[in-house]
């Protein structure tokens, strides 16, 4: 770990790595929920224009400084990639494919993250374990494609759509992770992610509307079990998680902190299977080891070594 990174108590630092397993694993499952009645680009706008309301105001609150008219014009690029690409193509694809596989289909982004990071030179080129992983993923990914999963879903019979939808939003997310890294938001990283949620959510509600969700949407009808899956996305999926994983970075080496990628696939399946009646059949099975196997690999594979302190 370079040396100017804080330190923190171990503890405080396993408790947020639970929190990335649990919660972003369980995410999944609380969006097939409040699919249920919510409409997925209302549902993705509800969820991060609260988040970021709370939490850009709460940072702003307590003292933060106001963000620059750049500051705005880059969260408004990474709003689009990650919240409206990233989770909003997830959200609209658990329409037509179980959670389960589409947390499996999420973990294709360390996979992006390599190879976009190699080709545009802000990462080293991918050494022999990071290549294995990236052959192990493509195949796991390969695996899912030709699997039929016979798990209800609520609109059958678009696995594809589903799919396609998943692994471009992926792949934005990679693109918009990327940029952010090379065009922070100035200041406190906690107002910037709040800027990208608002910016994020204004343009799910623009897509939400344009796609006509708002017609044959009745907030009237929504049912208070669905009402929670919101508001635990809400609260601990964008406001917790994500502050946990923003906190991560800046006091562990990167490489730990991503190994939620990893994780979260397994999570979601389980709980798939145990509340939502999703199928667990050999190919998904299969094509989860693969991926789980090559982000594994990815994310550990690409660590880099610190350099030794002189005496």
């Amino acid at each position: 770990m370079p040396a100017s990174a804080p330190t923190a108590p171990r503890s405080l630092i396993v408790l947020a790595l639970v929190a990335l397993y649990l919660i972003w694993g369980s995410t999944y499952l609380a969006t097939k929920i409040a699919l249920g009645v919510w409409p997925p680009f209302l549902l993705s706008s509800m969820r991060y224009l609260v988040a970021g309301t709370v939490l850009y105001g709460a940072m702003r609150l307590s003292g933060a400084a106001a963000p620059s008219r750049q500051d705005w014009g880059r969260a408004a690029v990474v709003g689009l990639c990650l919240p409206v690409f990233g989770n909003g193509g997830t959200t609209f694809a658990q329409q037509y494919i179980p959670s389960g596989m589409t947390a499996l289909l999420v973990a294709s982004v360390p996979m992006y993250l390599a190879l976009l990071g190699w080709a545009s030179g802000l990462t080293p080129r991918p050494n022999a374990k990071v290549l294995l992983g990236l052959v192990l993923g493509i195949g796991g990914l390969l695996l899912l494609l030709k699997t039929d999963s016979t798990a209800p879903v609520l609109i059958p019979g678009h696995a594809l759509l589903g799919i396609v939808a998943v692994l471009i939003g992926s792949f934005m997310w990679a693109v918009g992770s990327l940029y952010s890294r090379e065009k922070p938001v100035s200041g406190s990283p906690f107002i910037g992610v709040g800027m990208q949620m608002l910016c994020g959510g204004f343009y799910l509600l623009l897509i939400g509307l344009l796609h006509g969700e708002a017609s044959s949407f009745q907030v009237d009808n929504v049912p208070l079990k669905i009402w929670g899956a919101l508001a635990y996305l809400v609260t601990f999926g964008s406001i917790i998680a994500l502050s946990a994983y923003v906190w991560l970075l800046r006091v562990v080496e990167p490489a730990l902190a991503g190994t939620y990628a990893f994780v979260n696939p397994v999570v979601a399946l389980l709980l798939g299977w145990l509340f939502a009646n999703e199928t667990l059949n050999t190919g998904m099975l299969g094509g989860a080891a693969l991926i789980v196997a090559a982000v594994a690999l990815l994310v550990l594979g690409g660590k880099q070594p610190q350099p030794r302190k002189l005496a």
